[in-house]
């Protein structure tokens, strides 16, 4: 059961929250999108997310971002799952970062 919920951001927020401390940026995007084009953040695709959200611990605030706001939210509503990541603040980019490349 979910404690609690993610939140939809926008681009212009993103850059905001993006300057608190712990804060991390996880572009779950496949490697080779993130190398074509990116806005920062670590590179983690959706498929290793499970296996890799121990490395979120140290973060109060993560933000999962993608091309165009699907895969970020299956991201963060995974997170919520995740028993030591539910006192995190979790943000989605919603629309994702197509917006960016404009």
């Amino acid at each position: 059961m979910l404690t609690h919920s993610y939140t939809d951001i926008s681009l212009p927020e993103l850059e905001q929250l993006r300057q608190q401390p712990n804060t991390v940026v996880i572009d779950v995007r496949d490697e080779w999108e993130f190398e074509e084009f990116n806005i920062g953040g670590l590179n983690i695709p959706l498929s290793d997310i499970r296996n890799r959200s121990a490395e979120f611990q140290d973060y109060n605030t993560l933000i999962a971002i993608c091309t165009n706001g699907v895969r970020s939210r299956v991201a963060a509503k995974d997170f919520l799952r995740q028993p030591h990541l539910q006192n995190k603040k979790i943000y989605h980019l919603r629309g994702g970062i197509i917006e960016a490349e404009d």
